[in-house]
């Protein structure tokens, strides 16, 4: 294939994401010229690893202030009116609009931020919404919701689904659609990280099905990953009669954790030692996955 054909073929693929995106964004409401941030007045300002240290702060404020001791389920009515959320609307958005993460030093400083940052998202975008029942409601379901939500980082619009699915998934793209999440010569193509299938587990998308809320701080970022995932997986998977019934999230993503086959070593890695010799024991025998349903009921106290 030449040079020239390599090239066409690209632009030809960026014209279908941008299109893709496009139509999508129409039918899920999204106005691509306003974010939860767009309006936020100037702040004190932060260096780069002050904002994200900021971040983390927060998250962690927000949760004493008005979730549960797990981490699973917000009072949002409580949370909308207290001065922890008033203070981070008026200190931490504004810095959002022109910070950028590429200025965060090491990997896990940047994976920590966008972990903090989604999960912050969320909470925000429940409020702003004003979601009752689920954010699964509109003509795309969830896929709307994802999409709405968002801020301006460095002059950059970006969603919740461009965090989870263009940068903290290496931009394999939303399994529900086909192709990348961004087209390759977006802006936002600087930020995407190396793929860890970890950050499934700390991701909370205001689901009752979702892993809890952390925050996360690059130090012990790999360490509070394993736990992550470890009680996720410990609370959520269960062997009966010679199946495994697991999460959906393990069928949506389940190219993450390197397919099917790895996916059990996955399980076998973080489930409990005494949980562990059923399923070693069906490793060399047929394996029957069973999937969950998600509980998208909105993980309100």
């Amino acid at each position: 294939m030449t040079l020239e054909s390599t090239h066409n073929r690209s632009s030809l693929n960026n014209t279908i994401i941008r299109g893709r995106e496009y139509i999508l964004d129409h039918f899920a409401g999204s106005d691509l010229c306003q974010t939860l941030n767009h309006y936020a007045s100037e702040g004190s300002s932060y260096p780069s690893e002050g904002l994200a240290a900021k971040l983390k702060l927060t998250l962690d404020v927000l949760k004493t202030t008005a979730m549960d001791e797990a981490g699973t389920r917000v009072d949002y009515a409580t949370l909308r009116s207290s001065s922890a959320y008033v203070e981070y609307r008026e200190t931490c958005l504004s810095q959002l609009q022109q910070f950028n993460p590429q200025q965060l030093p090491t990997v896990y400083d940047r994976r920590a931020f966008w972990i903090n940052l989604y999960n912050a998202l969320v909470i925000d975008a429940v409020i702003a919404f004003d979601v009752q029942d689920s954010v699964t409601g509109g003509v795309l379901g969830p896929l709307a919701f994802f999409r709405r939500a968002a801020y301006t980082v460095a002059g950059r619009r970006v969603s919740l689904d461009d965090i989870e699915h263009g940068i903290l998934r290496t931009n394999l793209g939303h399994p529900l659609l086909s192709g990348p999440h961004f087209p390759s010569d977006d802006p936002r193509m600087e930020w995407v990280l190396p793929l860890d299938p970890r950050v499934h587990f700390a991701l909370n998308c205001a689901a009752r099905s979702c892993p809890p809320i952390r925050s996360y701080a690059a130090g012990k970022l790999s360490t509070h990953l394993d736990l992550a995932a470890q009680s996720f997986v410990n609370t959520t998977v269960t062997i009966r009669q010679g199946k495994i019934y697991l999460p959906e999230l393990f069928h949506w993503y389940r190219g993450d954790f390197g397919g099917r086959q790895s996916v059990l070593h996955f399980l076998i890695q973080y489930l409990e030692d005494d949980r562990r010799p059923e399923l070693l024991s069906m490793r060399n025998g047929e394996l029957r996955f069973r999937y969950t349903p998600n509980d998208w009921s909105l993980n309100v106290l």
